[in-house]
């Protein structure tokens, strides 16, 4: 525990001295950041989908044999309250409406619907693709496949409605993942880069970019395992983004500039 503290701490030292100096920008659409704290997080969580209601963080991994999601303590990093998926199951995204749980699998086509307080498993649905990541407009569903489509499901019914397809300029924005509705943008991690896009949902155009290069690269060497940037959840009250990884020993807590 006590070479845990310090890692973190390590984290907290490299991150708050990289926050004070002044980055150059060059490009237009590059989204500036300021890193507020730094939380643990378990380094064993496979982390799939990462979310916040009402000041509660919620997060689910995937890994055959060991997905789960849970509420989690985030000045601990430790899990309070678990459902771990059966060993068939590759977990992946999450999103919270109407105090309901709704969560994604990778390649079984399966998805899950859960009560908020109790974590009871209220119903299954399945859809033609695989699954990603999940958010919410309020109104519908919207998951990703990997690819640069997103999809509308309606709450419902959970019935597919339309496809959006995004594009960074002229070309497809690929391997869209975990994802997060934010003042009517939808956010969502690049698979197997550091980047996060910003999506109009009216176009599907890719209006902004941030780039947690220099983030990622102090988290990865306290954490030999440490795998790829996913994971994003807007705390409303504070307009604090939380932005984690598959592996990661932290949680970075992040405002806009």
């Amino acid at each position: 525990m006590q070479k845990y503290l310090i890692a973190i701490g390590a984290i907290t030292l490299v991150l708050s001295c990289q926050s004070k100096k002044e980055k150059k920008e060059t490009s237009s659409d590059l989204i500036g950041y300021s890193i507020v704290k730094v939380f643990p997080h378990d380094k064993t969580a496979f982390t799939q989908g990462l979310v916040v209601e009402h000041g509660r963080l919620f997060e689910s991994t995937g890994q055959f044999g060991t997905s789960w999601i849970a509420e989690v303590d985030i000045a601990t990093g430790k899990q309070d309250k678990k459902v771990v998926l059966d060993k068939k199951y590759f977990g992946e995204g999450i999103t919270i409406l109407n105090n309901k749980i709704y969560q994604l699998t990778w390649q079984t086509k399966k998805g899950f619907v859960y009560n908020l307080k109790t974590f009871e498993k209220i119903k299954e649905f399945e859809y033609d693709r695989e699954g990603w990541g999940i958010t919410h407009d309020g109104k519908n569903l919207i998951a990703s496949d990997g690819t640069n489509k997103l999809y509308f499901l309606d709450t419902l019914t959970l019935a597919p409605g339309k496809v959006l397809e995004v594009k960074e300029g002229d070309k497809p924005a690929e391997q869209l993942n975990e994802l997060e509705f934010i003042d009517g943008f939808i956010y969502a991690n690049q698979w197997q880069t550091n980047y996060i896009l910003k999506i109009d949902p009216a176009t599907g155009k890719v209006i902004g970019r941030m780039d947690m290069t220099e983030l990622a690269e102090k988290v990865f060497p306290l954490n030999p395992n440490a795998d790829v940037l996913n994971g994003i959840a807007y705390e409303k009250k504070s307009k604090m983004l939380l932005i984690t990884g598959k592996l990661w020993p932290a949680m970075v807590a992040v405002r806009f500039k």
